[in-house]
């Protein structure tokens, strides 16, 4: 194709468009510029110079004169709750709420804003009020899920179940676990009052909702005992096997203990140890150890902590074979053994922690309900070490 030296006028022709294009773009920007309120640059002057009480005024007089501002105060609210600065919060969307002209949409956003700024506060009484308004409105749900967390905040279980079946049935998701656990956290306020037979009814109702509740089947295993029935209580805690393997660690020691007391040791040193071998566990071990060494002696009980250290090599399984292996040791290598015992046993001590898979919230002691996020049932019943082992 030959080229045509006209082509070339096209050139300044396009350049100029160009031009004349950015040129409009500007004026629009400066023109738009021009119609922001006065009080919208004081009011971000007074931020820039760390000055948020009186940007507050200058922006709630933009308000005052322009109901179309009102998404800059949800960001400014939102901003100032997330540094947890709730009670200037709370008087952005108060005086957002003030507005008699404000649109019903916006109005409904603001009290829900209002109510997350409350329960921020820690203002539970008002929270729940605020949320209860917007309840059969847009903000249904949203309500709903903020009712539920104060009731768990303030232990209201009854009303933690009504509020979950309410979400269930408006179609937000199915949650038998937590269901199942308020039930659990009934049951067990029920046996501290020594009323076995309610904490009974409870724990039919938790796994009713959810047949695999290790809890419930646990807390009904203690429920059993409390009666004084310890066959029962033998056959609640045995089933927690068929629920969930790993979480036998967790009535490890009840079974030990009650297996003795019905004059059944051996029964239960067997039982546990099948249970080792199918789902090693030093929280397992530590029981079976115990029991090793009272009916068979140290060299047993030393033999059974090597035999675990070599299948799960971790510290903390070196740490129970070093306590065997001292408990036999001669006077010569006594110190030494001691020495090292202590500063793996020290060590040991950062390991042995239960980690809650959702936010990674690390404790001593086993939970049901994080006190990191508020989930419920995200702890394996693993320590640390062995879970890094095992992946």
């Amino acid at each position: 194709m030959e080229f045509e030296f006209w082509w070339l006028l096209g050139i300044p022709v396009f350049f100029g468009l160009g031009w004349i294009a950015a040129r409009i773009d500007i004026n629009q920007l400066l023109s738009e510029s021009r119609t922001l309120p006065r009080g919208y640059f004081k009011g971000l002057n007074f931020l820039l110079n760390e000055e948020p009480d009186k940007a507050i005024d200058a922006f709630i007089d933009i308000v005052k004169l322009d109901p179309e501002t009102a998404d800059m105060h949800f960001a400014l609210g939102n901003l100032f709750r997330r540094r947890g600065e709730t009670e200037r919060a709370i008087r952005v969307h108060q005086n957002l709420l003030a507005r008699p002209d404000l649109p019903l949409e916006q109005k409904l956003q603001a009290q829900y804003e209002l109510g997350q700024d409350y329960l921020k506060a820690g203002l539970l009484d008002r929270a729940e009020s605020t949320f209860y308004k917007l309840m059969n409105t847009l903000y249904t749900a949203q309500a709903g899920r903020a009712l539920l967390e104060i009731y768990q905040r303030e232990k209201e279980w009854l009303r933690a179940i009504k509020a979950t079946e309410a979400l269930q049935e408006s179609g937000v998701g199915t949650r038998p676990k937590e269901i199942a656990q308020f039930y659990c956290e009934l049951a067990e306020d029920e046996l501290v009052h020594t009323d076995p037979d309610a904490a009974m009814v409870m724990l039919e109702k938790a796994l009713a909702v959810d047949r695999n509740s290790v809890r419930a089947t646990i807390l009904l295993g203690d429920t059993h005992l409390a009666k004084g029935d310890r066959e029962a209580a033998l056959m609640a805690w045995r089933r927690v096997e068929h629920q969930s393997v790993p979480h036998v660690a967790l009535v490890a020691q009840r079974l030990m203990d009650n297996y003795q007391a019905v004059g059944r040791p051996q029964e239960g040193v067997n039982l546990l140890r099948s249970y080792l071998a199918e789902a090693p566990s030093i929280d397992l071990l530590e029981v079976v150890f115990k029991a090793v060494l009272e009916r068979d002696g140290v060299e047993a009980a030393s033999q059974l902590a090597a035999d675990e250290l070599r299948r799960t090599p971790t510290l903390l399984g070196l740490d129970k074979f070093l306590e065997a292996r001292l408990m036999n040791a001669s006077a010569e290598v006594r110190p030494e053994l001691a020495i090292v015992k202590t500063l793996v046993h020290g060590y040991t001590q950062k390991l042995a922690r239960y980690q809650c898979s959702h936010c990674g919230f690390k404790a001593r002691q086993f939970y049901w309900h994080c006190p990191g996020c508020n989930c419920w049932e995200t702890y394996p019943p693993r320590r640390t070490e062995e879970l890094n082992v095992m992946n």
